[in-house]
């Protein structure tokens, strides 16, 4: 299951973007972005164990119509790099604990679009495109680290290798359409094979292995409410069903979710917050998951004299699939029906471009197995921006 991330200008792409604002003027925007997380886990019985991560981000967003006279046109590449540790391979569960973690620590090209709009409610972008920066995203599910409130797992865990989304996207067509002054809906088709510049091979071409095809509408507003539903073009293998030869039944997968979220405004601005629910399901079949929900409230100003003081508590469980239980139940494990997850997190700016954030995370039943003990996870974010 894949999981959406400054450094100094060293190397030769920093450099080019960091001289670049002087040649490009206003008409490009850039940001600079580097997370290291110090990450100590513990729960499998013999003590706790210190990983070191980090996320480089280096973002450009360019107004076309500024730059080349393209009425409506913008240009968006998003570059980022990993390195460091793999705290989940000792947590052990399903879902991840931090959401910088990856599979392969390499520099990769995590989005790069185009985007026109036509007239002043409709848009189409094509290229690299993380499906979780619009789908079954909400932002008072940012703050937290843990993977799940990036996306729900249910969808996170499908595809040939996972969908488009962090650190891995594929090349996708996304039509955005406004509804009223509140309204909106949105589609997409995406490559199901999830490869980008960077990852062995490249981006995928082909489309050998169909397409993702997602859809959602809501309104966003004063908070947001939105639903979706996506499915794949292709069939994939069953995760424990076979045929009479042998074979693993093959299986489309699709599924459907909702996102809520709605500010408790306070009149002073300070103790502002906002609660969010999600929930997802699936089909099931094809990955560990049959559905998952989060739950929790950020409060964006918890100190009158820290404007930039945050807290967020959240809560989420990813329900098994059938078929996955009984494959524990094969290798001897006392599955679990889901696996539970709780994390409260503290945030603040102490310096214009350091931000510190502790964070706590226990995880239930980890890897959805009932005889394990907690997972405890602890965890100093650092950001630093520019």
């Amino acid at each position: 299951m894949k999981m959406s991330r400054l450094a100094a200008c060293a190397a030769p792409l920093s450099l080019l973007l960091c001289s670049a604002p002087a040649m490009a003027g206003d008409a490009v925007e850039f940001d600079v972005t580097y997370i290291a997380d110090l990450m100590s886990v513990s729960g499998n019985g013999d003590g706790a164990r210190l990983s070191y991560l980090d996320n480089l981000d280096l973002t450009a967003t360019a107004d076309l119509d500024a730059l080349l006279d393209w009425n409506g046109g913008t240009a968006h590449v998003h570059v980022l790099n990993n390195l460091g540790g793999t705290p989940n391979d000792r947590a052990a569960t399903l879902q991840g604990v931090d959401n910088i973690e990856v599979g392969h620590q390499r520099l990769r090209v995590l989005e790069a679009w185009i985007e026109h709009a036509l007239g002043s409610r409709t848009t189409v972008r094509t290229g690299l495109y993380d499906l979780n920066s619009e789908f079954y995203a909400n932002d008072a599910a940012g703050l937290l680290i843990a993977p799940a409130f990036g996306v729900g797992s249910e969808i996170a865990a499908t595809g040939p290798n996972g969908p488009s989304i962090f650190p891995s996207t594929a090349l996708a067509l996304r039509v955005d359409q406004r509804l009223g002054e509140q309204g909106f809906v949105r589609a997409a088709v995406l490559n199901a094979s999830a490869r980008t510049l960077g990852d062995p091979d490249g981006v995928d071409l082909s489309f050998d292995n169909g397409v993702l095809l997602i859809g959602e509408t809501g309104i966003s507003a004063r908070g947001k409410i939105a639903a979706g539903a996506w499915t794949y073009s292709r069939r994939y293998d069953d995760i424990r069903a076979i045929n009479a030869a042998g074979d693993p039944v093959r299986r489309r997968a699709h599924g459907a979710y909702i996102v809520a979220e709605y500010p408790l405004d306070n009149p002073d601005d300070v103790f502002a917050m906002s609660a969010f629910v999600r929930a997802g399901v699936s089909d099931g079949r094809t990955t560990p998951f049959r559905g998952g929900w989060q739950a929790g409230l950020l409060v964006a100003h918890l100190f009158a004299n820290r404007p930039d003081s945050a807290f967020s508590i959240g809560a989420n469980q990813a329900y098994l699939s059938h078929g996955f239980r009984r494959n524990l139940r094969d290798e001897g494990i006392d599955a679990a029906d889901a696996e539970t997850a709780f994390e409260v997190t503290y945030s603040d700016r102490i310096a214009n471009f350091l931000t510190l954030q502790p964070d706590l995370q226990l995880i239930l039943d980890p890897g959805g197995d009932r005889g394990r003990q907690a997972a405890i996870v602890s965890a100093l974010r650092m950001i630093v921006a520019f």
